[in-house]
């Protein structure tokens, strides 16, 4: 399968392929797929001849550079021109999210004006099919209706999300703990740090690592949770903590690392540290991320029944611990990309899927979403991509906690450059970082399944996932992300 790809009406003599991937039509990555480009072609070479789409960081004219897909189409000699597939694909995600959620809210209309947009971007395309025989003259007219949907769903998305979102309020569908932060350990004893925590959430989650409590076997520090645990107990907020089991070469200690242990031990050594931990905290912590990112982080190489089982003990460990906590299962990248290459790994959904099915005892999913970086899952998405990919997982029976988030407030070099991790509208600074918060905050909240939103970072710090990723600077001076959030934590709670 071959793709032509085209710029203002130009075949391309270069084109990174930034985050690209093959799907299948169930959306799950597709494993030993080949993708390069070569004289202004991409080829797409895959074990099978099912139908696939081609999911790759798209160019818009206006609007940025963002993780777009293709539908799924069959194999074929003849190229497919790539600026006209991803548009059609865009085109169809609006005709889908629309009738959803015209479904949904039953006086669901566009402004004015909203409509026009989309008619204008229908009757582009309409004339990109039918000038298909000249390429050239076809993708310019598929970039201009791709500029006028982009544009247009990403105002369906956040209008839809602002209408729930007022009524969700407005019915006092909000705890007190919607609003959270991950605390950084580091900080816990400054007072000003603490002050601008309090100011703004009502929930903080304290991080655990198992390498840094347990370092050698048995021998437990508790010493850096406890101090936090002093400082924040005393305060009016729901207490999280977590990752409890994160099977990530960092969270790993290196007695066990170095043990050459088999699976039923390193389950014992689990289950005794969950246990541990549950047990000390169980007077002040209300939730449990017990285990994350286990769909996608298997340093040992865990077969699918063991990581069932190993799901389930830490869950178990748990409920032997504190019988009345919360369990959480943490979900790494919620579009799966990362299956297709690394082994042992399972998609998000089917992982979700197991868990529910096996009937393991556990009370919410947990899911993070950080964009901004040129790695799998934190390529930058649209917001009716990213609305969607919420909407996908209400179908299981379980309430969501949106546990990990977080986007740069500047721009970053390396891996965070724009050009391979994406731009949103315009490359990041500190009015963009508030703007996409905002944005995404009133479409996770306005899902009634999800609880809750927590940032993974009040302050920029060197060991983020993203670099300037914070809601404060370094030297603790609020961003205008941080002045973003204070506003809608006053529109939540002063009604």
């Amino acid at each position: 399968m071959k793709f032509q790809v085209f710029k203002n009406g130009k075949v391309v003599d270069k084109f990174a392929l930034c985050g690209a991937y093959l799907f299948g039509g169930d959306g799950i990555g597709i494993r030993r797929a080949k993708i390069s480009f070569k004289n202004g072609f991409i080829e797409c070479k895959r074990p099978n001849l099912e139908t696939a789409g081609l999911a790759l960081l798209w160019p818009i004219d206006g609007f940025g550079k963002v993780l777009l897909p293709t539908t799924c189409l069959p194999e074929r000699e003849r190229p497919y021109n790539l600026n006209v597939e991803i548009t059609r694909a865009k085109l169809m995600q609006i005709v889908n999210k629309r009738e959803d959620w015209e479904s949904q809210i039953s006086n669901f209309k566009f402004q004015i004006g909203l409509g026009d947009i989309c008619k204008e971007g229908q009757d582009l395309f309409i004339r990109a099919i039918q000038n298909i025989s000249d390429a050239p003259q076809s993708s310019k007219l598929a970039d201009e209706s791709l500029k006028k949907a982009i544009l247009f769903s990403e105002k369906l998305a956040i209008k839809q999300a602002e209408s729930l979102f007022e009524t969700r309020g407005t019915n006092h569908g909000f705890g007190r703990g919607c609003l959270g932060c991950k605390v950084d350990l580091r900080e816990i004893d400054n007072p000003i740090y603490i002050e601008k925590l309090l100011e703004l959430f009502g929930s903080v989650t304290i991080p655990i690592n198992w390498s840094q409590i347990e370092s050698h076997k048995g021998s437990y520090d508790f010493s850096t949770i406890d101090a936090c645990v002093d400082v924040l107990g005393q305060e009016k907020l729901t207490l999280s903590a977590g990752p409890l089991l994160c099977f990530s070469k960092e969270y790993l200690p290196r007695w066990l690392l170095h043990s050459r242990a088999d699976f039923e031990r390193i389950r014992e050594s689990a289950y005794r540290f969950v246990s541990e931990v549950v047990a000390r905290y169980s007077g002040v912590v209300r939730a449990w991320y017990a285990i994350s990112g286990l769909n996608i982080f298997n340093h040992f190489g865990f077969r699918f029944e063991q990581i069932l089982e190993m799901t389930r003990a830490a869950n178990m460990a748990v409920k032997q611990g504190s019988d009345r906590a919360l369990k959480i299962i943490e979900i790494s990248n919620p579009w799966g990309e990362y299956y297709t290459t690394i082994p042992n790994s399972i998609p998000p959904l089917v992982y979700m899927d197991m868990v529910v099915q096996s009937g393991i005892n556990f009370d919410a999913f947990g899911l993070q979403v950080r964009f901004g970086k040129n790695q799998s899952g934190m390529h930058v998405r649209d917001m009716m991509q990213v609305s969607a990919i919420l909407d996908s997982f209400a179908p299981i029976a379980k309430p969501l906690y949106v546990t990990g988030v977080e986007v740069p407030s500047q721009n970053g070099t390396g891996l965070q450059a724009g050009k391979v991790a994406g731009v949103w509208h315009e490359e990041w600074n500190q009015s963009r970082q508030g703007e996409w918060i905002e944005k995404f905050y009133k479409i996770a909240l306005s899902k009634p399944f999800v609880n809750s939103v927590t940032y993974s970072n009040l302050t920029d710090t060197q060991d983020s996932a993203i670099a300037n990723g914070g809601l404060l600077t370094a030297q603790l001076e609020p961003k205008e992300s941080y002045r973003m959030l204070k506003r809608l934590h006053d529109e939540i709670f002063s009604r």
